[in-house]
C-alpha cells in the first residue's frame, strides 16, 4: 500500500464538476471563475468533455498507474499516450455500453487511438492551464498535507484505522477491505500488485476506483482539508504593511489582490495601478518565484505560487 498525489486524479473529477451543472457548496468559488473559461475555450465541447460524463464510469486509461509518489502531469500524459489500443477501445466500449453510445470526437478516438490520443493530451494540457495551473499551489497544499497525516496515522496507529478513518464508505473488517458503495466487486486478486491511496480535492461525496488488472488498483478519497480550500485569506493590513516593506507598496498590493488568479487587465481595475505597471510588476514577482503565468485563452492569469503563500501565511509580529 502507498500513497500518491496524481494531477490526473484532480483534471478528470475537476471536468466531471464542472460538466455537472450543480452548485457544489465547496467548490462554487473555482467553479464560478473556471466554468466560463472552460466555454470560451470550447473545452466543454471537446474530446475529455465527452470522455468525463457529469456520473458514471470514466475511462481507466486518463488515470494511469503513477510511477512514484508524485507523479508529474508530463509524465501522466505521456502514459496517456503511450496506452495500448486494444485497452483504449476496451475502455471505450464500456463506456458506450453505459452510456448507450460514444459521442463524435469519441468514436474518432476509437477508429485512430494512436492519433487522437496526441490530441487528448494537448486538450488536457489545455484544460490544466486554464482550470488547475492558477490554483495547483494551493490544491497540491491540501494534497500534502492530507498524505503526511494519514502516513504518520498508518505509522502511529496501524492499517486498520487509518482505513476506518479514511472515509465513511471504506472500512477494514479484520479479513478485507469493504467498499460498499462500489457498483462492480473488487477481486482479491487485483490487488497482489499493492494498493495505491490516493487524495483528490475535486473527488467526492464518495471514494472513486480505478481496477483494471494487471494495474494495482487505486482508491481516490477526498482529501482532508478540502472544506476550507476556497476560504478566502486575503492579507492582513499589518502584513501587507511587512511586505511592502521588502517588495514596494504596489508589488505588496498586486500579491494581496491576487487571493483569486487575475489578469492583466482585471489587476489594474482593481488596484488603480495602470496596466503598464501591474505588467511590470508581475514580471518582477514571477522572476523572484512569488507570482505564476497561466495562459486562459486570450488572456494570462497570475497565480501566487507555493512561496506567496508560505510568505503571506507568516507571522509578522516581532518574534
Amino acid at each position: 500500500m502507498r500513497f500518491c498525489v496524481s494531477p490526473m486524479w484532480e483534471v478528470g473529477p475537476g471536468m466531471r464538476l464542472l460538466r455537472s451543472g450543480a452548485v457544489h457548496p465547496v467548490h462554487g468559488p473555482w467553479v464560478d471563475q473556471v466554468r466560463p473559461r472552460l466555454a470560451a475555450a470550447g473545452l466543454d465541447r471537446g474530446l475529455l468533455a465527452e470522455l468525463v460524463p457529469p456520473c458514471g464510469y470514466v475511462p481507466d486509461f486518463l488515470n494511469p498507474v503513477p510511477s512514484g509518489p508524485a507523479p508529474t502531469r508530463a509524465e501522466e500524459l505521456a502514459s496517456i499516450r503511450a496506452t495500448p489500443e486494444p485497452r483504449v477501445r476496451r475502455d471505450l466500449d464500456r463506456l458506450r455500453e453505459e452510456r448507450g453510445g460514444l459521442g463524435p470526437r469519441a468514436r474518432s478516438l476509437y477508429a485512430d487511438p494512436r492519433a487522437q490520443l496526441v490530441g487528448l493530451t494537448e486538450e488536457i494540457e489545455a484544460y490544466w492551464e486554464l482550470a488547475l495551473a492558477p490554483y495547483w499551489a494551493r490544491i497540491k497544499a491540501v494534497l500534502d498535507a492530507d498524505v503526511f497525516h494519514r502516513a504518520r496515522q498508518a505509522a502511529e496507529y496501524g492499517t486498520v484505522r487509518l482505513f476506518d478513518e479514511l472515509h465513511p464508505a471504506v472500512s477494514w473488517n479484520g479479513s478485507g477491505l469493504r467498499l460498499p458503495r462500489r457498483l462492480r466487486p473488487l477481486p482479491a486478486g487485483a490487488a497482489d500488485a499493492g494498493l495505491l491511496l490516493i487524495p483528490s480535492v475535486f473527488t467526492g461525496p464518495v471514494p472513486f476506483t480505478r481496477v483494471a488488472p494487471p494495474d494495482p488498483p487505486q482508491l481516490a478519497y477526498p482529501a482532508r482539508g478540502t472544506g476550507r480550500l476556497w476560504e478566502r485569506r486575503p492579507v492582513a493590513a499589518a502584513g501587507t504593511a511587512a511586505l511592502a516593506a521588502v517588495l514596494g507598496r504596489s508589488r505588496a498590493l498586486l500579491l494581496a489582490e491576487l487571493e483569486v488568479p487575475a489578469s492583466t487587465t482585471e489587476l489594474a481595475r482593481r488596484t488603480g495601478l495602470s496596466a503598464p505597471g501591474v505588467s511590470q510588476y508581475l514580471r518582477a514577482l514571477r522572476g523572484a518565484g512569488l507570482v505564476s503565468a497561466h495562459r486562459a485563452g486570450r488572456s494570462v492569469l497570475y497565480a501566487r505560487t507555493a512561496a506567496a503563500e508560505n510568505l503571506i501565511a507568516a507571522p509578522t509580529g516581532p518574534a
